[in-house]
């Protein structure tokens, strides 16, 4: 006598499975997303607070200095524990930043880490690079002045 097979319980079993099969590489995609926007918005918000600090120091040495911590504590604060931020400092060739004509462009980068990510899968590409710019005038934080406005009392 034969038996028929029965496949009463199997679509159970298959859809989890598939289910599970799906749903962990979706859920590390979409925590990836996740953690390189919220690095981008880090790396977004350290370059503007970076390029005001500059542009209130009182000169280019200190504003260097401003520059780099403001941005390494607007990172910290969005979250990004890991993330080290490499601050430059352009202004359009002048030989100081610090004058009424001077457009302060600073420009932030870091790195974000993959989260959960093997080794085996990526030994080299684990952190995806995140780059940000802000430009601002000099004057628009600062009162621009100059060897000939030291004096005039107006």
């Amino acid at each position: 006598m034969r038996r028929v097979r029965d496949d009463r319980g199997s679509a159970l079993v298959e859809f989890c499975w598939v289910g599970l099969i799906l749903f962990i590489p979706l859920t590390w995609i979409v925590i990836s997303v996740f953690e390189v926007q919220r690095g981008a918005f880090a790396v977004n918000g350290a370059a503007r607070a970076a390029a005001r600090a500059f542009a209130l120091a009182p000169d280019d040495a200190t504003g260097q200095a401003r520059a780099q911590a403001v941005a390494a504590r607007t990172l910290a604060d969005q979250g990004g524990e890991g993330m080290v931020a490499k601050v430059r400092v352009t202004c359009g060739g002048l030989p100081s930043c610090h004058v009424g004509t001077a457009v302060i462009t600073v420009q932030v980068s870091s790195r974000v880490e993959m989260p959960l990510l093997p080794d085996v899968l990526a030994s080299e590409r684990r952190s995806f690079n995140l780059e940000a710019r802000h430009t601002v005038p000099i004057g628009q934080y600062v009162e621009a002045g100059g060897p000939d406005d030291a004096g005039s009392g107006e």
